[in-house]
Parts: structure tokens; sequence; C-alpha cells
């Protein structure tokens, strides 16, 4: 149940981090509100995940999700540059989330 809530954290915090330049510096009220919500859902769910999985592991494997999650929203849907090399550090980062999970 742990790693189920903290993937699920993690792809929260790709969602605060839309909302958040979606804010335009808290300026804008719905987005503000997601992202209010959305980080305290996500750290809420760090936090009760890393009861039972060591702080190195499920901190990486929570800020991989939401980093490679933001890249890839910010590649399909904001016109980010989506090169080859770029590409391959985001797949470099999930490899080693993968790993930090196999070899937990």
């Amino acid at each position: 149940m742990a790693w189920l809530v903290l993937i699920i954290s993690g792809v929260l915090e790709t969602v605060w981090a839309v909302a958040l330049e979606n804010s335009k510096g808290f300026s804008r009220l719905v987005p503000t509100v997601v992202f209010g919500v959305a980080l305290a859902l996500s750290m809420g769910g760090l936090a009760y995940a890393m009861r039972s999985i060591p702080i190195g592991t499920g901190y990486a494997v929570w800020v991989g999700i939401g980093a490679v999650g933001t890249a890839v929203y910010g590649m399909a849907v904001l016109g980010d540059t989506a090169t080859l090399a770029r590409i391959g550090c985001l797949l470099l980062i999930v490899s080693g989330v993968v790993g930090l999970k196999v070899l937990h």
C-alpha cells in the first residue's frame, strides 16, 4: 500500500508543479487552490509512505516521479523542447527510480 501511495504522491507533485506555474505567482485563484490541495495531499502521502519505505528510497522515487512527470507534461503540452538528449536523461531518472525500487 505504501508504494501505491508514494506513486500517487509523486503524480500529485507533478500536479502541484504545473498548478504553481499556472497560478502566475499565486495571482489566479483556481490554480492556486489546486496547487495548495495537491501539495498537501502529495506531502501527506509522502509522509505516510515513508512510515515503511526508507527515506532515501521514498524521497528519490517521489522526486523522480514528479520531475519526470513535470518534464513530460512540459514537452507534451507546453511545447518544451523534446530532444533525444533530454528524453535520454529522463530515461536515466526513470531507470534510477526503478533501480531503487528493485533494490529496496
